[in-house]
């Protein structure tokens, strides 16, 4: 059995390792052990977004928990953030679980995992775990049958989690004469999403909202939104939002149909924190995939720019460090620290909203506060994943096409944490050029390592 924690927590294909019920039993045993605290009586919360496999992934991991004597909290289908969320209001809960592979296929799930204060793993926290997971040795470690846990439906998650939500605005906040178009992905938004838009009253209409354990992501959500995009211009709407399977990540559309890309969405709101003074340490932070126009957007600024791996959890690790209030990633994950712990694309599009209400602005002009250099990324499918300077070929392309780009350009070859996928992202003056770079170094990277 090989490594199992990627960018963000375990993945892969459901009843496939890793993602079987037998490993997803032990990784419910390993947590209860680690997190188990010294609490009278303490639980784990567990959500998990619709595909069909989660029931499986979920009760596997249930019955190891309860055999190490902790009670679970069962959420049922909910976003991811609900999960931080939820683990990080009660104290008696020590852990947060959300089964949910985020913007993958339908066939694949994963396990992402909270400690009690909201926070995603550290990489100990993923060390230690996994020692414990693959050593299976935790049969011994069950209590009597009088100690057992039991698991209990949490009756009251979306509501909690909605007020939440509320409570992140200014009091008497309104979204009244707004026109919204939202894509919830068939997933786990599709419930929690169009109500609290509709309570600020907003006229939303929701699209990809009907799952079917199959359908999430499928041509939908933040990573297919120009159905959205044309749903807004059809319906003259203002904004249009869309979220992955698990509601930890956003994407929006301008009235105009422009889809807007995380860094964006980062832009805006730093150039409106900072405005209002609540820009603490004058700061953000995102990943090493963040476009070349957000460092020169926040220049311009006279924001300090940050950067990090890529993940949330690791943009969050960031923001802790230099005591950061606003970091996020390309991809659409944003944290905003004074209100949450973790990415999570309702409370992103709120805060969007909130800066398009205060400033009276349509957010096809806020978004000119950033111009996106053009980019293509391109994922090769590989059977290995060897050091990539350990691989002179590949190495000589990407050196040739970093020469050609000079400041004009930058490149960006890393593997994949969930997927056997190696991903090649090239930034340059125009898209053509930029495409054919890109290309370039995808094919060298197939010729070496393709499947």
């Amino acid at each position: 059995m090989g490594k199992l924690f990627g960018t963000d927590g375990i993945r892969g294909k459901a009843n496939s390792y890793p993602m079987t019920p037998e490993i997803a039993m032990r990784v419910g045993k390993a947590v209860a052990r680690r997190f188990g605290g010294n609490h009278p009586k303490s639980r784990i919360v567990i959500g998990r977004d619709t595909r069909i496999s989660g029931q499986m992934i979920e009760s596997a991991l249930v019955s190891g928990i309860l055999s190490m004597g902790i009670d679970v909290f069962l959420a049922g289908i909910i976003p991811t953030p609900a999960v931080a969320f939820l683990a990080a209001r009660d104290a008696s809960i020590v852990a947060g679980i959300m089964v949910s592979a985020s913007h993958n296929p339908y066939y694949d799930n994963g396990i992402k995992i909270f400690q009690g204060s909201g926070l995603k793993l550290t990489d100990l926290d993923e060390l230690e775990l996994e020692s414990h997971i693959l050593s299976g040795n935790d049969a011994n470690g069950n209590v009597s049958i009088r100690k057992i846990g039991v698991a209990l439906p949490l009756v009251s998650a979306d509501e909690a989690y909605i007020e939440f939500l509320l409570n992140s605005l200014p009091k008497g906040f309104s979204l009244e004469g707004l026109k919204i178009v939202m894509d919830c992905s068939n997933g786990a938004t599709c419930r929690v999403a169009p109500d609290v838009f509709s309570r600020l009253g907003a006229e939303v209409d929701t699209i990809s909202n009907h799952p079917d354990g199959r359908n999430i992501n499928d041509g939908c959500g933040s990573e297919h939104p120009q159905s959205l995009a044309a749903r807004v211009m059809d319906n003259r709407a203002d904004i249009g939002l869309a979220f992955d399977g698990d509601g930890d990540r956003l994407i929006a559309v301008d009235e105009s149909g422009c889809i807007l890309t995380g860094d964006q969405v980062l832009a805006i709101c730093a150039s409106f924190y900072q405005k209002h003074g609540t820009l603490e340490g004058n700061r953000v932070v995102s990943t090493v995939m963040s476009n070349m126009g957000l460092s020169l957007a926040l220049k311009e600024l006279g924001i300090d720019h940050i950067t990090t791996r890529v993940g949330d959890r690791q943009v969050m690790s960031g923001m802790l460090k230099c005591n950061a209030v606003l970091g996020g990633e390309d991809s659409g994950h944003m944290i905003f620290r004074q209100h949450h712990t973790t990415g999570d694309g309702i409370l992103t599009a709120l805060k969007l909203i909130e800066v398009m209400k205060t400033e009276s602005r349509k957010l096809s002009s806020l978004r000119g506060v950033m111009t996106v250099f053009p980019q293509e990324l391109i994922g090769v499918n590989v059977d290995r994943k060897p050091d990539l300077n350990s691989l002179p070929d590949v190495q000589r392309v990407i050196g040739e096409v970093e020469q050609q780009l000079d400041d004009r350009g930058r490149v960006l070859v890393r593997y994949s944490g969930t997927q056997p996928v190696c991903r090649v992202m090239v930034e340059g003056p125009s898209q053509e050029e930029t495409r054919m770079c890109c290309r370039k170094i995808a094919d060298q990277v197939e010729k070496t390592l393709g499947k």
